[in-house]
C-alpha cells in the first residue's frame, strides 16, 4: 500500500490539477490537460480503508464460517474476491504470512464441490509464475491433495479441471514440486518418470494427459 508521504503528493497533485485557474480564466475541458486520477489504494491509505490484507482475512473468514446465515453464494463471491485479491503476486505471498494457506488447503476437502472448485482455482492463482508460494503449497502438503482431485474418477469434472490448473502452475519451473507430483500420480498408477520441471514440453504433456481423462470421461459420460 503507498504510504502517507506518496499518498499526500498524489493528492495534492490531484487537487492542484482539478483547482479552477485563480485568475478567473473559464478553460475549457478541451484546453486543460487530462487530470490525473487518484490511485485506490491512496485513497485507502488517507480515508481508512480496508487493506488487502484485511480483505483476504475477512474473504477467508466467510468461506470457512460455520455460522448458518452464511450461504453457499456467499461463500463463493468471497472465493471470488480472495481469487481476485491473489493475482497479486504480493498477496499471494501474504498467504503465508496471514497463515491463510491452511483453511485454503482444507477446502480442497469440502463436502460441496463448488467450494473444493475455487479452492483449487485459488491455489493455482497463487502459486502461478510464483515460486516463494510454490514452495509454502509443497511444504504445506498441498500437491497429494491436488494430485487426488486431479485423478478421482468419482470426482465432478468441473473440481477435477481447477485440480489440473493448480497442478500445472504448481510445477512448473520448480523442480520439488514436479518430483513430488510425479511421485503422487505414480502412486494412483500413472508412471510419469521424471520430468525437467523446465522443459514446457514435457510439462505439458503431463498436463495434456490428465486433461485427456477428464475429457475421456466427459465423452463416456
Amino acid at each position: 500500500m503507498a504510504g502517507p508521504d506518496r499518498g499526500l503528493s498524489e493528492l495534492l497533485k490531484w487537487s492542484i490539477e482539478n483547482t479552477p485557474a485563480a485568475d478567473g480564466n473559464n478553460t475549457s475541458s478541451a484546453d486543460r490537460a487530462p487530470a490525473s486520477r487518484l490511485n485506490p489504494e491512496v485513497i485507502a491509505a488517507l480515508f481508512g480503508g480496508p487493506s488487502d490484507a484485511e480483505l483476504m482475512q475477512a474473504a477467508m473468514g466467510v468461506i470457512t464460517s460455520t455460522d448458518p446465515g452464511v450461504s453457499l453464494d456467499d461463500k463463493l463471491t468471497a472465493f471470488d474476491n480472495l481469487e481476485q485479491l491473489i493475482e497479486s503476486l504480493d498477496n499471494a505471498n501474504n498467504l503465508a504470512k496471514l497463515s491463510l494457506w491452511t483453511p485454503l488447503l482444507g477446502m480442497l476437502e469440502h463436502d460441496e464441490r463448488e467450494l473444493r472448485k475455487m479452492a483449487a482455482w485459488c491455489v493455482g492463482t497463487a502459486v502461478q509464475n510464483n515460486e516463494p508460494s510454490q514452495e509454502r503449497l509443497l511444504a504445506m502438503g498441498g500437491i497429494p491433495a491436488l494430485v487426488g482431485l486431479a485423478t478421482a474418477g468419482d470426482e465432478h469434472l468441473d473440481v477435477r479441471r481447477k485440480a489440473i490448473y493448480a497442478l500445472s502452475s504448481a510445477v512448473r519451473n520448480y523442480q520439488p514440486a514436479m518430483d513430488a507430483a510425479a511421485e503422487e500420480l505414480a502412486k494412483k498408477g500413472r508412471e510419469a518418470g521424471k520430468i525437467d520441471a523446465r522443459n514446457m514440453d514435457a510439462v505439458d504433456d503431463l498436463i495434456n494427459g490428465l486433461k485427456e481423462e477428464t475429457k475421456e470421461k466427459a465423452t463416456a459420460a
